[in-house]
């Protein structure tokens, strides 16, 4: 099947006795277990309507199998203390989510794990951080909020060559614009709170992988607890239904944004893999079906000040924490996702206080080209 085809139908549960076109909600923390092949628990990421969520994200993704958990980040934890133990390294890139990046920085080395972030995850800056404690690499691409690209395929080839477990966090890309896994990737991470679940309701992460990996991290996970209830599950089901139609219409209007954006003269930068000056735009178009939703920029203004007063002036798109949404959102990283880093690590992956991220919704473009050129007059004008 196709992904728009896959979106509607993977994963749609049998097992419904009203013959409903919709997966019955099953409420129950309690199941019987005389007569079953396993004990059924929410905390054991077994229910019927967790699975129904994972077969149909192993379609979408390609992968063997998979795990909800409450929100990216616990997928991003959980997955790392699973394959790594105290003594181990990885290697991550540098331009990395602050969440991610903060947990990294704190979590692994009270544990006793060491890491190395590298400027770019080329083949080159890899093996110069490799160590013989190296048991994982981890990539973001694109990388959030400077849109930065890895080239996805020999990140992968190199993981495997040094026999080291892959992992990638492909929110900004989703399903429908990138599949890691056939590019050589061995875990893929989502925080479906973006683009998965895509209506600014739902917070929750998931892991898709082989089936080995995925009972290893199963092994940490059920330890840890950060599973989904199963009222949450459906919304998640009913929201992947549409993931195909939102996300080609994000890709849409970021295009026409971006390109808006690169000719205004108050515009200083714009960050997005779609412009054919983008460092990455080459891996981009050979790796991707879609150049995504996400773009960001720095207007001629100046500091956190003139950035929030740009957004203050904006009526269609929201200044908002999150991405993903069929509504168009915008926030300053420096005071948002990134607001864990210091002013120093801001500076070192490329975050000014000026530059704002934009995650553009399903509205008509001309309304949002309108709404930014309006904001972009000067009072003086």
């Amino acid at each position: 099947m196709k992904k728009a085809t896959t979106c509607v139908h993977a994963g749609s549960n049998s097992h419904n006795p009203a013959h409903g076109m919709n997966t019955p909600i099953y409420t129950s923390s309690a199941f019987g277990y005389l007569d079953t092949i396993e004990n059924i628990y929410p905390r054991y990421y077994n229910t019927p309507n967790q699975e129904v969520v994972v077969q149909k994200l192993c379609a979408l993704e390609q992968g063997e199998a998979g795990l909800l958990f409450g929100s990216g980040m616990a997928a991003i934890s959980t997955t790392m203390l699973a394959l790594l133990e105290t003594g181990d390294h990885v290697i991550l890139q540098r331009d990395l989510y602050g969440g991610t990046h903060h947990f990294v920085t704190i979590e692994l080395k009270r544990v006793g794990i060491s890491y190395t972030l590298v400027e770019e995850p080329t083949v080159d800056q890899l093996e110069a951080a490799i160590r013989t404690t190296t048991k994982l690499v981890y990539i973001e691409t694109p990388s959030n909020p400077l849109l930065k690209i890895t080239d996805v395929a020999a990140v992968g080839s190199w993981a495997q060559q040094h026999r080291l477990i892959s992992v990638i966090d492909n929110t900004f890309a989703s399903p429908i614009n990138q599949n890691p896994i056939p590019l050589g990737i061995d875990v893929v991470i989502h925080s479906g709170t973006k683009y998965l679940g895509g209506h600014s309701d739902l917070c929750f992460g998931a892991v898709i992988t082989s089936q080995p990996l995925r009972d290893r991290i199963y092994a940490t996970a059920i330890n840890l607890g950060g599973s989904v209830n199963a009222a949450t599950c459906a919304l998640i089901e009913r929201s992947l239904k549409t993931l195909s139609l939102r996300v080609h219409q994000q890709n849409k209007n970021a295009q026409a944004i971006a390109d808006f954006l690169q000719q205004h003269p108050r515009v200083q930068q714009v960050h997005y893999p779609g412009l054919t000056d983008h460092p990455g735009y080459d891996i981009a178009r050979q790796q991707m079906q879609g150049f995504g939703g996400m773009l960001s920029f720095e207007p001629a203004v100046e500091g956190s000040a003139g950035a929030e007063q740009f957004m203050r002036k904006l009526k269609v798109i929201t200044p908002a924490i999150s991405l993903g949404g069929v509504e168009s959102l915008i926030c300053a990283p420096a005071k948002t996702s990134h607001i864990k880093l210091s002013t120093e690590e801001r500076k070192q992956v490329g975050v000014s206080d000026e530059l704002l991220r934009i995650s553009v919704g399903i509205e008509d473009t001309e309304d949002l080209l309108e709404d930014l050129q309006q904001a972009l007059v000067m009072n003086n004008d």
